[in-house]
């Protein structure tokens, strides 16, 4: 297998043997985002078999009354307790090369190999953090300006004719924190992590712009939502993590979530290895390699339980 794609320098002519520029010219890549807002589990590792079991406990629900009668013995409640098991798996890729590309190469061939497969497992990573994320089986599609439709099963139940805007963002926190009664992340916060086209969808809302003129009239000029009705918002153009969606690709999906949302699970933290020279040295290559999973600790659609609201469409 070669070990790099050649293209002609012109569209026609002989094709001549350059010497490699000095400069390398990098192809820009996405945005990663999610890996930073999962929750690594410490006290799984190496030699601890292939997958973890989460202890959940469910909330002891409110009595209609707690008041005691006098000779009748106090009422007994259930604790619920319910298991969730998330199972490892190996991932990872090679870039191979040869002593004599190294030695006919003007750049350091093994540093620039090694940087490139840096930014590609950041992607996977983050792609299968927003896999995770996506599995919440609250799902919650834009049917109009103003109009909803919200599942509690994993399916969307109608398709997303509308981006996202501030009265969005209003029902989905509300949603979160009356209904679900989800914990807010960080600083009292829920986060939010949109494609672009959703966010644009919020900052093109008058009652956006509008309020921002007061509260953070640089957010306009920065290009971003920040923090409102207590949700914090960032930012992502990572097609594989967030896609645009809805008819007409009119929505950038995304997902709202609380504290205790999805688990990472490493035996082995993804690292670069580099493989045993073959042929007398002549032929190399560098890998990254990693075992773990992501997963929601709480897989269920139930209030005081989900922990993601994903929106999106069918």
């Amino acid at each position: 297998m070669a070990d790099f794609s050649w293209t002609f320098d012109a569209p026609t002519g002989t094709f001549k043997n350059h010497e490699l520029s000095a400069t390398i010219y990098k192809v820009a890549v996405e945005e990663s985002v999610f890996v930073d807002h999962t929750k690594p589990l410490s006290e799984f590792g190496r030699k601890m078999g292939e997958s973890i079991t989460l202890k959940r406990v469910a909330a002891v629900s409110e009595p209609t009354s707690a008041d005691l009668t006098e000779g009748i013995r106090i009422p007994e409640d259930v604790l619920s307790l319910s298991t969730k098991a998330i199972t490892v798996g190996e991932i990872g890729r090679a870039v191979p090369y040869t002593s004599l590309a190294e030695d006919l190469s003007t750049l350091d061939l093994e540093g620039t190999i090694q940087g490139e497969l840096k930014r590609q497992m950041t992607l996977v990573l983050d792609t299968k953090a927003a896999v995770a994320f996506r599995a919440s089986l609250i799902k919650y599609a834009i049917t109009g300006i103003a109009s909803n439709n919200i599942t509690t099963n994993g399916t969307f139940g109608a398709a997303s004719t509308e981006n996202m805007n501030v009265f969005h963002v209003e029902e989905i926190r509300d949603y979160m924190y009356d209904t679900l009664r989800v914990p807010p992340a960080a600083n009292g916060d829920y986060i939010a992590i949109f494609r672009t086209l959703g966010l644009r969808g919020i900052k093109r809302d008058p009652d956006w712009e509008e309020w921002h003129k007061y509260t953070d009239p640089s957010a306009k000029y920065n290009s971003e939502v920040g923090r409102m009705e207590e949700v914090r918002f960032i930012e992502t153009n990572h097609n594989n993590a967030l896609r645009k969606v809805g008819t007409g690709s009119v929505l950038g999906e995304g997902v709202v979530f609380g504290a205790d949302a999805v688990a990472m699970v490493e035996a082995a933290s993804p690292e670069l290895r580099a493989a045993m020279p073959q042929d007398f040295g002549r032929e190399k290559a560098v890998a990254w390699y990693g075992i773990l999973a992501f997963g929601l600790i709480w897989d269920t659609g139930n209030a005081g339980q989900a922990r993601v609201v994903h929106v999106g469409s069918l």
